[in-house]
This record gives structure tokens, C-alpha cells and sequence, in this order.
């Protein structure tokens, strides 16, 4: 495309021009709108010290300039980290007609832009079809890409806690399923993490065994007592490793083996008041 901007005559009788924007304001549009990096689009990649260069003013009063721009008229939009530029009424004067070359040459810079998002801004304002469907496209693809990678990322997240989560006794809630309120998942996780075997929390027998327990009153942590205190005792006894099972730990005796790990505790605790902090010293 040749390298000229037109500026619409109408320019000088936009009230906003006239009657918001100082003769300093108007000088600095009018270079943000025919400066050497402008594109077809009204995307851009621009430096702040390019601009102070190319205007001959400073950074500080640059950046006074673009703040005023930004945050009081409104009329561009910077991106700090990829030093892009848009012209937010770019569209209205520059992008109303088509055309093959036309076309191409947006096709061509909008895969150069990278914040996707400031084309969304642009887009609404464009009125012709063709264009702002160009337009359209790319912010849904970016919209799509930003998507799956959050929720791959979610999903990463949620296994990591998941894993945090089987010796912790916190249960994972999920809105969608409400699994939280009977976790069995977690339950059988812990159980095959301490003993190495491998239940599945899906079996119907199994849910229904914790399913009783947790109609009984009982929550996470009282399965992860009882699921700890007869490994501890079970785990390197042959005979007895076998009903290291759902079967036999969430049973009727479950609340038997509920208060024998808690006896244990007990026990542990009286064992450590017993201890005087002159014990420690030696």
C-alpha cells in the first residue's frame, strides 16, 4: 500500500477536535494518525521514545500526552508490554471501503498485531462487512486460544490440589457435580496412596459402603483416621494386609476402628504432656 494517510477535512469541524483538544492535543493526533508506522488497520506498532524523537518532545511530556489521550479523551488504546497502538476512531475514516487489495493488505497486518485484543475495540465501529468479519475472526480465534489454554490450565491446577488434597483431608468442592459432598475419590486415594493398591473409587459397592458411613454422620477426617490407623497396624502383616479393603475399613466396624484411632491419638497426646521442657534439653 502507498505510504500516505488521508485526514478528512472534516477533521477540523469534529466538536471533540474544536472544543475538547488543545492546539498541542491536535498536533499529537494528527502525528498518531499519519506517523510512518501507521497501518491500514489503525493497529500499530509504535515506541514512546519514537514519538518523543520524532515530535522532538520529551518522554515525560509523551507520556503526559498519552495518558491524556488514553484515560481523558479516550481516543487510543497502548499496550505497555508490546508497544502497540490503536486508533480508536480509525475505522470511520479509513476502513469503510473494500476491495481485493484492501483486504489483503488487513488480512496481512492483522496477523501481525499481537494484542488481539485491541482489535474487539476497532471492530464494532467498522462498517464495512467484509472487514470487520476479517476483524471478528481473529478476535474469536484469540478468544478460543485463550480458552482452552486457561482451561488446560485450570484442569493442571485442579489435579495439583487433588494430589494436595489426599493427605490433607480437604476435599476438592466442584460446583457442577457436587462430588465434594461425598468425596469418594478422595477417600479411595488415600487409601490406595498409604497401602499401594489400586481400588476404584467409581465402584458401586465401594460408594455405597462410604455413601452409609457419610449418612451416618461421618465426614473426611474420620476416614482418614480410620484409613491411617490400620495401615499402621496392617500394612507389614501378611495376614492381615488383605482387609486393608473398602469391604472391612468402611463397614459396621468402621466406627470401632474410628475410635481405636482415636484412642491412639489420645494416647500420643497425654504421652506428650507428660513431657516436661526440661525432657527436650536432653
Amino acid at each position: 500500500m502507498a505510504k500516505f494517510r488521508h485526514v478528512h477535512t472534516t477533521f477540523w469541524q469534529d466538536p471533540k477536535v474544536t472544543e475538547e483538544l488543545t492546539p498541542e492535543d491536535r498536533y499529537f493526533y494528527l502525528y498518531l494518525i499519519t506517523n510512518p508506522n501507521t497501518t491500514q488497520i489503525g493497529i500499530y506498532p509504535i515506541t514512546k521514545k519514537q514519538m518523543a524523537f520524532d515530535l522532538g518532545y520529551s518522554i515525560e511530556s509523551v507520556n503526559s500526552l498519552m495518558d491524556r489521550f488514553e484515560n481523558h479523551h479516550k481516543l487510543i488504546l497502548y499496550n505497555n508490554d508490546t508497544r502497540e497502538m490503536a486508533i480508536k476512531n480509525w475505522p470511520k475514516y479509513n476502513l469503510n471501503k473494500g476491495g481485493k487489495p484492501i483486504l489483503d493488505c488487513v488480512t496481512k497486518e492483522l496477523k501481525e498485531v499481537k494484542d488481539k485484543s485491541l482489535m474487539s475495540v476497532l471492530s464494532p465501529k467498522i462498517e464495512n462487512t467484509n472487514i470487520r468479519h476479517l476483524f471478528e475472526r481473529y478476535v474469536d480465534d484469540t478468544l478460543h486460544e485463550t480458552s482452552t489454554t486457561s482451561g488446560q490450565k485450570e484442569k493442571e491446577k485442579e489435579k495439583e490440589k487433588e494430589k494436595k488434597d489426599i493427605l490433607s483431608g480437604n476435599p476438592t468442592v466442584n460446583p457442577k457435580t457436587q462430588e465434594s459432598e461425598i468425596p469418594f475419590k478422595l477417600i479411595i486415594d488415600l487409601l490406595n496412596k498409604v497401602t499401594g493398591k489400586s481400588f476404584r473409587h467409581s465402584s458401586a459397592a465401594t460408594q455405597r459402603l462410604i455413601k452409609a458411613r457419610w449418612n451416618d454422620g461421618f465426614r473426611i477426617d474420620d476416614f482418614k483416621t480410620v484409613i491411617l490407623t490400620k495401615t499402621n497396624q496392617w500394612l507389614k502383616d501378611e495376614k492381615m494386609n488383605k482387609y486393608l479393603q473398602p469391604t472391612t475399613l468402611f463397614g459396621t466396624k468402621f466406627e470401632g476402628y474410628l475410635n481405636e484411632g482415636a484412642g491412639v491419638i489420645k494416647r500420643a497426646e497425654a504421652r506428650a504432656k507428660e513431657t516436661t521442657p526440661y525432657d527436650n534439653l536432653f
